[in-house]
């Protein structure tokens, strides 16, 4: 299972955007699972439709119907977890915190991301590190 962060989903639906084919590759690649938190939806609608992606925000709904992929939503343990962490790491947010809640939750060790900064100085409690591709 791969856990999806906004940049990677932006990038693949902003044909512009210098993550654009590393981001496609790994979502199209191999045949891991593809979990989406729920928190970065209206996170990479909103990027879509601010830099005029409005076609990318309907290939986005449409894509997101796929069977490899789950839209995960958080539950009272996440928002439990997310509080810790964000006193831990301040610099965080909300949304990057949900992550990391999920991704311990759900056990999960590899997170798409373009966010280098933030990721690579959390301690999940389920892994050492996360591994980030692309």
């Amino acid at each position: 299972m791969i856990l999806v962060d906004s940049g990677i989903l932006f990038a693949v639906f902003a044909r512009r955007d210098k993550w654009h084919e590393p981001a496609r590759a790994v979502l199209s690649a191999g045949s891991d699972d593809l979990i989406i938190p729920a928190t970065i939806l209206g996170e990479t609608a909103y990027l879509l439709e601010e830099r005029a992606q409005a076609r990318g925000v309907i290939e986005l709904a449409g894509w997101l119907a796929q069977p490899r992929i789950t839209v995960e939503g958080l539950l009272p343990q996440d928002l439990r977890r997310m509080t810790l962490l964000m006193a831990k790491y301040p610099d965080l947010g909300f949304v990057d915190s949900s992550l990391v809640a999920i991704a311990e939750r759900l056990l999960i060790d590899t997170v798409a991301t373009t966010d280098r900064r933030h990721f690579t100085g959390v301690r999940p409690s389920h892994v050492e590190r996360f591994t980030l591709v692309p």
